[in-house]
């Protein structure tokens, strides 16, 4: 028989995951490797349960996440907006408290690009008078 499952895509600078939702006790697998030996950082490991924890879902479901590009935060960012976006399509009941506390939303924060002339995308090099 079929298992029951959810999918969502989360970006974050440049980082993009793929999140699964299967109904499950509450294990969260980052890359085939558990979610604390894969960020190493409480802070982040927050970041990413947030949308279960405000949905009152951490022990209901199984989160199973691809993630590739950017960094460590960035990829944290990542996995919560995949898993916020799975979540709604579990139930659409989630939609006003994910929506209120910013999860659905893609923070469309980039890296600026360097200019000519510059050192990066607004470091001048030093004044020398001569």
């Amino acid at each position: 028989m079929a298992q029951v499952q959810y999918y969502g895509t989360g970006r974050r600078k440049t980082a993009v995951a793929r999140v699964r939702l299967v109904p499950g006790e509450g294990k969260v697998v980052i890359n085939e490797r558990p979610m604390d030996d894969y960020l190493g950082l409480k802070t982040l490991e927050l970041i990413v349960m947030q949308p279960l924890n405000l949905t009152e879902t951490a022990d209901k479901y199984d989160v199973i996440a691809k993630v590739k590009g950017g960094g460590v935060s960035g990829q944290a960012g990542a996995v919560r907006h995949g898993i916020a976006r799975a979540l709604l399509r579990a139930d659409v009941e989630f939609r006003p408290a994910l929506k209120k506390a910013g999860f659905l939303t893609r923070d469309p924060r980039e890296k600026e690009r360097r200019k000519y002339g510059l050192k990066k995308a607004r470091k001048a090099s030093q004044f020398s008078k001569r």
